[in-house]
């Protein structure tokens, strides 16, 4: 300014000193991003009249390199690619289509967890964590009057559910650790304890949340409820040694006339594949339908990945059926790559279509249909079906899991030697 006049230098000076003092104010109050803190959580689900506690543990000093595992039992399941803006932080749960989704402060996440991805909104199930070695459920001073341990005919009385189904526990002093087998598959792991007569037990291993608590009326039967975000249902039980499922060599068949299948999908490199190529000729094949969404397909493919790896060289191969939320070729290969990566599969997995049994139906007509995912299809060197499994009983189901390696192994040894 010269003699009450402004020059177009003195604007220009005006002008950069404004600029440089607003963005010294905008860069004061951006937030840092401060990642999850290393170490232990525990977080609660919040449904109508009940909670589903759940831990997690967090690894990884840095935003690009933190990882969170989910921890039930003895499981460990990896979430990567977390994601912070300002104060919110973003969890995806790659392979079940969901996220955890919250604000962070230094030790509390709260949000919700969210299905992404459909077609239609789905309203989020709302959960708080905080940091620190909690336990996951409240401690007790009150020790165990009786045992969880052992094997468990359980009634769960729902009108959707109609299935025989079979517990089976462990307990060390007041910790707990089992699952529940039902004809198409197990609740994975869950984890809990006992206090006096009464236990609770709770799962999330990064598709639905679920709690399981009761009160033993006798030493050998007990009563309580089965909780999920879309239901809750009265259950009863009885202590049975020999409690087992039905025979799951039984719900699939092939129909009458038929003794082969046939098909033809694309791989995830878009090429058509079928048994009739060279690769599958003279070959015991094992055909695994399942789906990257579906907690039990990832179990029993976590399996067959590692079996693979240490007896393809023996004349056996496997061939994955992926059906997945939505018929996009696109979609798909992105789904069942996550799965391929996460599990090391080597084995061709092809794209057959939509979710759900009615389309895995379609697709294999020479079946009477498919009831469950996974569903496991056993096909000798000269390519007639020899069996058909349905559905799959993990490692969080103790000797079943061990019963039916031993099955398993003996089924293709068999095959393997017929000429």
């Amino acid at each position: 300014m010269r003699d009450g006049f402004i020059t177009l230098n003195s604007i220009k000076w005006f002008n950069l000193v404004a600029i440089i003092c607003i963005t010294g104010l905008c860069t004061s109050c951006q937030k840092e991003i401060k990642p999850l803190k290393e170490g232990l959580w525990r977080g609660v689900f919040t449904l109508p009249g009940n909670e589903i506690p759940f831990v997690f543990e967090v690894k990884g000093e840095k935003p690009e390199n933190t990882s969170v595992y989910l921890i039930n039992g003895t499981d460990r399941f990896e979430l990567k690619n977390i994601t912070y803006i300002n104060d919110s932080v973003s969890i995806p749960i790659d392979l079940y289509s969901s996220v955890l989704k919250g604000k962070l402060s230094e030790n509390i996440i709260e949000g919700q967890l969210v299905k992404i991805g459909t077609d239609k909104p789905v309203a989020g199930v709302p959960f708080k964590a905080e940091f620190g070695n909690l336990p996951r459920f409240p401690k007790s001073s009150e020790l165990p009057t009786v045992s969880l341990a052992g094997t468990w005919d359980i009634n769960i009385m729902n009108p959707d559910n109609t299935d025989k189904t079979v517990g089976v526990f462990e307990q060390a002093e007041s910790i707990l650790t089992g699952s529940i087998l039902t004809p198409t598959g197990d609740y994975r792991f869950f984890e809990g304890f006992v206090t006096g007569k009464k236990f609770q037990l709770s799962a999330f291993g990064g598709s639905t949340p679920y709690l399981l608590k009761g009160e033993f009326s006798t030493d050998s039967t007990f009563s309580g409820e089965f909780i999920t975000p879309r239901n809750s249902s009265k259950i009863e039980g009885k202590l049975n040694p020999k409690a087992a499922l039905p025979d799951p060599y039984t719900a699939s068949y092939l129909k009458e006339g038929f003794t082969s299948l046939v098909f033809s999908f694309p791989n995830l490199e878009g090429k058509l594949v079928s048994l009739a190529d060279p690769n599958y000729k003279g070959k015991v094949v094992i055909v695994a339908i399942l789906g990257s969404w579906c907690p039990n397909c990832l179990d029993e493919n976590a399996f067959l990945s590692e079996w693979y790896k240490t007896n393809s060289q023996r004349g056996v191969e496997i061939i994955g059926l992926g059906f997945e939320r939505k018929n996009d070729f696109e979609y798909a290969k992105k789904a069942l790559s996550n799965l391929k990566t996460r599990l090391g599969i080597t084995y061709d997995i092809l794209f057959a279509g939509q979710s759900g049994t009615a389309n895995a139906s379609k697709a294999l007509p020479a079946l009477n249909g498919i009831s469950a995912f996974p569903t496991t299809i056993f096909i000798d060197k000269k390519g007639k079906v020899r069996k058909v499994h349905t559905g799959f009983t993990g490692p969080a189901t103790g000797k079943f899991y061990e019963e039916f390696k031993v099955e398993f192994n003996t089924l293709i040894d068999k095959l393997l030697e017929e000429k």
